[in-house]
């Protein structure tokens, strides 16, 4: 309430002083043209009447002119633009009043040439002299003011970010931007609201903006891109406070800025988990994680961590990637019990040993190989690690009565055009076949990519961009589903409290997203201009690559969960079928120990009737391209 009658008050001030500018300009012009060319016209009766309208004219061609927007202590070289423009319709103004009241041209010559120019000097002298005086006090309490900066929300967080602000001592806050309508023109904690969002690149010109701070935790992805592009194009620098749910209850402070991350821009909305249900499922229990030190598994840990289980036992075959999640969780969770094993899920050995040592209650299988170009000439390794591996992990799971298995799959195990998401779909079927005669519960969970995991698009991208380019794109029009690692984490979890036996969940990807978009994007955050700075190529589809990933194959009835973001598939496979699978397994694992790569091969495309479609769709092609 003080602040709002502080700012009214000074408005009041700035709009008593303009004025008074404009009756000594209007007066002094007049006093002038009576002494140049006589006064027979001019009587202060008749200089009454002209002041009065003058006031109300140009009082609100002044006001139109955006001359109350700004404050003077942020006035600026740019500001001058709206003093010339307003002392140019002062000549219009002044005009309109001399025809008004019948006055002879000669003095109207005169007063449309002194009228404007004194107008200009008493208006903008003022105001340039207070700022220069504002700076010069300024320095006297700070040795150097580094960053002209603008608040882009006027929100709870805005207002607490304001005080570290001005703490720091580095950072002149000009004020606030905000798409609240009840705001616009009112004073915040002391500072005024400039305008709207829309208004930023024409704001950070007029009051020479060098930083941009995003003060609006609450933002979705759509409106951190609109966000951004306007940051973009006012050409300045920008940062961003966490969102809501990585804030959690702590104060807003300087130390939570950070760069706008791809994050913020393809992140979606915070989801909303079953707590309880999870607790429920998992406190208590003994947890195992396969591939616990990747991407995936590593987020999984952490989050099965702040559930209270009784032990979490992680499984990985790169030490360093074991070292690592082990460290963390170690220094984040000290009452936690954890066990880490060096192993390989390829060896029954080691499952066994894990088995009967650790006891799980619940397996959580994120141990797989996934470069898809890689593994395309790789198909003894993928079968061996994605197939083998899942399915001595299985029946180990339930020759030791695991209660649940969970086994993470991907959304190129959907109509597979590639050997990594042929083995991905051989290890669900797997686990649907041995789900009917176990009392183990075969859970699977099916997603597409995650940003900045290993292996991701998003840290090739990065390097590239580091290295001065090119970014290389295989595709313009290519897509992909994306979701953050810590969404993937928190939806595995609730789908494998969800799950019942031999379901297939589906997350919910949201919209795909162009890869070219996405290259475009991390350019820009990057501070440079894609096509300029960093060009784009394009190098065409890998094999096994597709232009576009599917969530579910073709007529796979689906159906919604109790969790909006989880969908269920309801293929119903033939026991005879998925029998078939697993006679063929054995031939293809006999394969895999005499490295017959040809007859695995023949093996997989049997597996896998669409690997099989879409590998005569390639070879008719490159007969037509032959012929």
């Amino acid at each position: 309430m003080g602040n709002s009658g502080m700012g009214l008050n000074r408005r009041v001030w700035v709009i008593a002083h303009d004025f008074l500018v404009l009756v000594a300009a209007w007066v002094t012009a007049r006093y002038l043209s009576a002494s140049l060319i006589g006064g027979a016209d001019f009587s202060w009766q008749q200089l009454a009447v002209e002041v009065n309208l003058i006031l109300i004219i140009q009082g609100f061609l002044q006001w139109r002119a955006g001359l109350y927007r700004g404050v003077w202590r942020f006035a600026s070289l740019p500001d001058l633009g709206n003093l010339l423009r307003a002392s140019i319709l002062g000549a219009v103004a002044g005009i309109s009043v001399m025809l008004l009241l019948d006055v002879s041209l000669e003095t109207m010559l005169l007063v449309v040439w002194a009228f404007p120019a004194l107008l200009l000097l008493l208006l903008s002298l003022p105001r340039l002299t207070y700022r220069m005086l504002k700076d010069m006090r300024s320095e006297v309490h700070q040795r150097r003011v580094t960053q002209r900066t603008l608040i882009l929300g006027a929100g709870r967080s805005g207002q607490r970010l304001l005080p570290e602000l001005r703490r720091r001592g580095e950072y002149d806050v000009v004020g606030y931007l905000d798409d609240d309508e009840a705001l616009q023109g009112k004073l915040v904690s002391d500072l005024p609201v400039l305008g709207r969002i829309t208004r930023l690149p024409r704001v950070c010109r007029e009051a020479a903006i060098d930083l941009v701070v995003i003060a609006i935790p609450s933002a979705t992805n759509v409106q951190m891109q609109r966000i951004v592009s306007h940051c973009e194009a006012a050409g300045v620098d920008f940062k961003t406070l966490p969102t809501l749910k990585q804030l959690g209850a702590t104060l807003t402070r300087f130390d939570d800025l950070k760069p706008v991350a791809i994050e913020d821009l393809l992140g979606r909305d915070p989801i909303s988990l079953d707590w309880d249900g999870l607790r429920a499922g998992l406190a208590g229990r003994r947890v195992l994680v396969t591939g616990g030190g990747g991407s995936i598994g590593a987020e999984l840990c952490r989050q099965i961590a702040r559930l209270d289980p009784a032990a979490l036992v992680i499984l990985d075959s790169c030490e360093y990637n074991l070292y690592r999640v082990d460290y963390r969780l170690q220094s984040e969770f000290q009452d936690l019990i954890v066990e880490t094993v060096l192993g390989d899920v390829c060896d029954s050995a080691t499952l066994n040993r894990v088995m009967q040592k650790g006891q799980p209650d619940v397996v959580f299988h994120a141990a797989a190989y996934k470069h898809l170009p890689m593994l395309q000439n790789q198909a003894r390794e993928a079968f061996r690690n994605n197939v083998l591996g899942t399915k001595r992990l299985a029946d180990a799971a339930i020759a030791h009565g695991v209660d649940t298995f969970v086994l993470i799959s991907t959304d190129k195990a959907v109509n597979p055009s590639n050997v990594m998401g042929a083995t991905k779909r051989i290890a669900e079927l797997y686990c649907q076949h041995v789900n009917q005669a176990s009392a183990t519960r075969f859970i699977t969970v099916r997603f597409g990519n995650v940003l900045n995991s290993t292996g991701s698009v998003v840290p090739l991208f990065n390097e590239q961009i580091r290295q001065g380019g090119p970014v290389t794109v295989t595709h313009p029009d290519i897509t992909r589903y994306f979701m953050t690692i810590a969404e993937a984490g928190q939806l595995i979890l609730q789908a494998g409290v969800l799950g019942e036996g031999g379901e297939v969940f589906v997350l919910d990807m949201g919209e795909p997203v162009r890869i070219s978009y996405l290259a475009e994007q991390l350019i820009r955050l990057a501070g440079k201009e894609p096509g300029q700075d960093i060009e784009i190529v394009y190098t065409g589809l890998r094999p096994g690559e597709k232009l576009f990933e599917e969530l579910f194959h073709a007529h796979e009835p689906h159906a919604k969960t109790q969790h909006e973001k989880i969908f269920l598939s309801r293929a119903n496979l033939k026991p005879q079928r998925l029998a078939t699978i697993v006679e063929h397994m054995g031939a293809a694992e006999r394969a895999c120990q005499s490295y017959d790569t040809e007859a695995l091969s023949g093996l997989l495309l049997t597996m896998v009737p669409q690997l099989a479609k879409r590998h005569d769709d390639a070879q008719d092609k490159v007969v037509r391209l032959v012929g």
